[in-house]
């Protein structure tokens, strides 16, 4: 098959909720030749052959919505590749500081606040800075010593499912892999080069 009926018959998800950093993302596949979906639509969602769960706000009302919606269940059952980017990366995990709130618990680690008396960096931590490798994984470029861009003041701990770290204030994952299940703290679509390769590798899993 040639490579405009690949992109003309990928099956791109966006999930729609009230933290949804959609249009930025949309964008971004749409600079790589991909159509996205941005959608709410449980069954949408599922039939989807990549789904995208990014988010910039605030974690309680984040899953408020997509427990009202039936989207926690539905996330947590899908079976295809899925990309959880910035507060999408927080949610997927068990609990988060940021609202006191349960997440989905995908990733079996707890989401903490940047603790500002440990260091004279500023909180949120926003801008570019560094990640390292952890582990090989589903990136087939040296991610070492690049920079993405960031913009969080809540973190994930190092944990087993840990593929890149970043250092500020404390070392915390930049990238989380289990299973179907992919995520990253920084912004993917707004890391340049580097974070086109990263969609790209990530679409064509």
């Amino acid at each position: 098959m040639c490579l405009v009926n690949l992109l003309s018959t990928m099956n791109i998800a966006i999930i729609k909720y009230n933290a949804g950093n959609n249009f930025s993302v949309e964008c971004a596949l749409r600079r790589l030749g991909y159509e996205a979906i941005v959608t709410d639509d449980p069954n949408e969602i599922r039939q989807a052959d990549k789904v995208i769960f990014p988010g910039v706000g605030e974690a309680r009302s984040a899953m408020e919505y997509l427990c009202s919606h039936g989207l926690d269940k539905v996330i947590k059952s899908l079976t295809q590749p899925v990309l959880g980017i910035c507060i999408g990366q927080q949610l997927m995990c068990r609990y988060s500081e940021e609202g006191d709130v349960d997440c989905l618990g995908i990733f079996d680690v707890d989401v903490k606040r940047f603790d500002a008396s440990q260091s004279e960096l500023k909180i949120p931590h926003m801008g570019w800075n560094t990640i390292t490798l952890a582990k090989e994984d589903f990136i087939p470029v040296n991610l070492n010593g690049k920079y993405v861009y960031y913009v969080h003041s809540y973190y994930v701990p190092v944990n087993d499912a840990t593929i890149a770290t970043t250092d500020y204030i404390t070392p915390y994952s930049a990238a989380l892999h289990k299973d179907n299940f992919y995520a990253t703290q920084f912004h993917p679509e707004k890391s340049g080069d580097i974070g086109e390769q990263i969609l790209k590798s990530f679409i064509e899993l």
